[in-house]
């Protein structure tokens, strides 16, 4: 299940974070060292929720948890949404380690394509990926999202400039493949 995160998702959130720290960081963004963490300050935390929402709401961007029977394992989102001629966004994700390798991120990324085409009218998606995130990189060859190159010193990671791999998908993909990529991976299997 795909949801936005709430102010009373804090503890489930801060467990997951705090435990995959390593896990994690080396994909990521340096947080500001003047900003507190909202994986350990439930004030950040709610804050992070406000500035989402407020994001939602004016369409720049729809960070949603991601949750197995009701445990949050991670999360899936759509940032930089632009609209005009471009109508685009950029797919990021994140999963708790002891999760990684079953297919729950790819699920979410299937349903957050469907969302973002269907429901959003978005035109184009790309994913954006360090070459050595194996595991990220195995999220979009198993959607078979087209590879488009390779973007040097893209975004500023842990302190470092680094390179990303592009990979996108375009609603006419999108509508040619929806109807496989669903039943693959959002059907419910018996």
């Amino acid at each position: 299940m795909l949801r936005p995160l709430v102010a009373h998702d804090f503890e489930a959130w801060s467990e997951v974070r705090l435990r995959n720290v390593e896990w994690l960081t080396v994909w990521e963004p340096r947080r500001s060292e003047f900003l507190a963490d909202p994986a350990t300050d439930r004030d950040a935390f709610e804050r992070r929720c406000v500035a989402r929402d407020r994001e939602r709401q004016n369409g720049s961007a729809y960070a949603l948890g991601l949750f197995l029977n009701n445990f949050l394992v991670g999360e899936v989102n759509i940032n930089n949404v632009v609209r005009g001629a471009i109508q685009t966004g950029t797919i990021g994700y994140w999963i708790d380690r002891k999760h990684a390798g079953n297919c729950y991120v790819v699920e979410g990324v299937t349903a957050i394509m469907q969302f973002a085409f269907d429901d959003l009218k978005l035109h184009r998606l790309e994913v954006c990926i360090i070459p050595r995130n194996t595991n990220s990189k195995r999220v979009v060859e198993k959607l078979n999202l087209r590879y488009e190159g390779l973007s040097e010193r893209f975004l500023e990671i842990n302190g470092v400039w680094e390179d990303h791999m592009r990979f996108a998908i375009t609603a006419e993909e999108w509508h040619e493949r929806r109807e496989t990529l669903t039943r693959q991976w959002l059907t419910t299997k018996k």
